[in-house]
């Protein structure tokens, strides 16, 4: 697995983040603060790999996150990877922004809360790394409980909603509420699935919205003390 280069994008959030994996070594970037992630991206990707010693024609895959998170940086990221793929005739590996989060959080057994906006939250739970159901989005006062303890809890859900943490506390024993997505862990999946072949064309690369709805409208906004 180590034998490979692959280029990591994560822009499922405001602080986005790139990786690559160098034949088993990583190095990693932080997209600039308070800049769209479209302006940012192809020239911090280049000033990368020229500080690793790479080109686009040493890489054997391009990796993102696919989501769920902001709808707009999803589709930075999955379009930059396309081109990029296209470009250089490269594979593309999706890679859930949850299940990356729930890498970084080094638990067995982890509950990722990432802020959905509009009084929601996307969550998951791993055990093991494997996710026991598909990943969705609920009112944090929503939220299924597992049935045991011992859980280890992340993710910027937990501070947006202070309720969410109270209602997981008789069944985390430890918690990470700023640990945000990160391309470090995305890069470090998808070098797993590279060596297993686990790729996809890029035409068929997508972003995982998780629910279709964007924003809400001025009556659910001024319903939940917003502004018009």
């Amino acid at each position: 697995m180590q034998r490979m280069n692959l280029l990591a994008i994560e822009t499922s959030t405001e602080l986005g983040s790139i990786a690559l994996w160098r034949e088993g070594e990583l190095l990693r970037r932080a997209c600039p603060i308070g800049v769209a992630h479209s302006e940012t991206l192809l020239p911090l990707i280049r000033a990368t790999l020229g500080e690793a010693g790479l080109r686009f024609a040493d890489l054997n895959a391009i990796a993102f996150a696919a989501g769920p998170g902001s709808f707009t940086g999803l589709r930075v990221a999955c379009g930059v990877a396309q081109g990029l793929a296209f470009a250089h005739d490269l594979p593309v590996i999706p890679v859930g922004t949850l299940e990356a989060m729930a890498l970084s959080g080094a638990g067995q057994r982890v509950i990722v809360a990432l802020d959905a906006r509009m009084g929601e939250v996307y969550y998951a739970f791993y055990v093991g790394g494997v996710a026991l159901a598909a990943v969705a989005v609920c009112d944090p006062a929503a939220l299924p409980l597992p049935e045991s303890s011992g859980w280890l809890a992340c993710g910027n859900g937990l501070k947006a909603y202070p309720a969410l943490r109270e209602r997981l506390s008789p069944c985390v024993y430890e918690w990470q509420p700023e640990l945000m997505p990160d391309a470090g862990c995305v890069a470090r999946l998808a070098a797993v699935r590279l060596a297993h072949g686990e790729t996809v064309d890029a035409a068929d690369a997508a972003p995982l919205y998780v629910r279709n709805k964007v924003a809400q409208t001025v009556a659910e906004r001024l319903a939940n003390g917003g502004k018009a």
